[in-house]
């Protein structure tokens, strides 16, 4: 989470997490990580959910949204209006904390650092290791050592291949406009 998102939420991003966890975990679900991010009309507060052994459903999503909702009203942990958003973490899972890192060693990650690294802010590679608070992503063929407190965000890339799915077809845009990608 951002410094600017911690200062719009009066609970700490570990205090919310300490708050909704065992909530997510009565209902046999794991509480993957917490997104805030001011907007014009109101902030989004993202909470992404996971079910061991089988995929995340819509059910899942709702009994998670009311329950969140009904410990969001009592606490009042969000400073102005916000949308509540519940999730799956999908493809491109977001990784949180450093055991993220580590339960999806050998995989491929996008790392974007709020402090550069070799003049760098942007990484993909594969998670080599975890080292306490130390991540190791191979960028380029070359180790780079990323502390977990000077990640920004990071998300797995998924092997599309391996999954036997094509990635999402870049949809080319009307002059003047950046492409987007997207799915027909």
């Amino acid at each position: 989470m951002s410094d600017f998102a911690e200062r719009t939420v009066e609970m700490t991003n570990e205090e919310l997490t300490g708050l909704l966890e065992p909530a997510i975990g009565d209902l046999g679900l794991e509480l993957v990580g917490i997104e805030f991010g001011p907007g014009a009309g109101g902030s989004l507060l993202r909470v992404y959910i996971d079910a061991s052994e089988r995929g995340v459903t819509i059910d899942d999503c709702e009994r998670a949204s009311r329950e969140i909702s009904a410990l969001l009203d009592v606490n009042d942990p969000v400073a102005g209006r916000y949308t509540l958003e519940v999730s799956s973490p999908g493809l491109e899972r977001p990784l949180f904390t450093p055991e993220h890192f580590a339960r999806f060693s050998g995989a491929v990650a996008k790392v974007v650092v709020n402090l550069p690294i070799d003049g760098r802010r942007r990484f993909q590679g594969t998670i080599q290791s975890v080292e306490g608070v130390h991540i190791t992503v191979m960028q380029d063929g070359v180790p780079v050592v990323i502390a977990h407190a000077n990640i920004a965000k990071a998300n797995l890339v998924p092997d599309y291949a391996a999954l036997g799915m094509a990635p999402a077809p870049v949809v080319p845009a009307p002059h003047g406009k950046p492409a987007r990608r997207g799915r027909k």
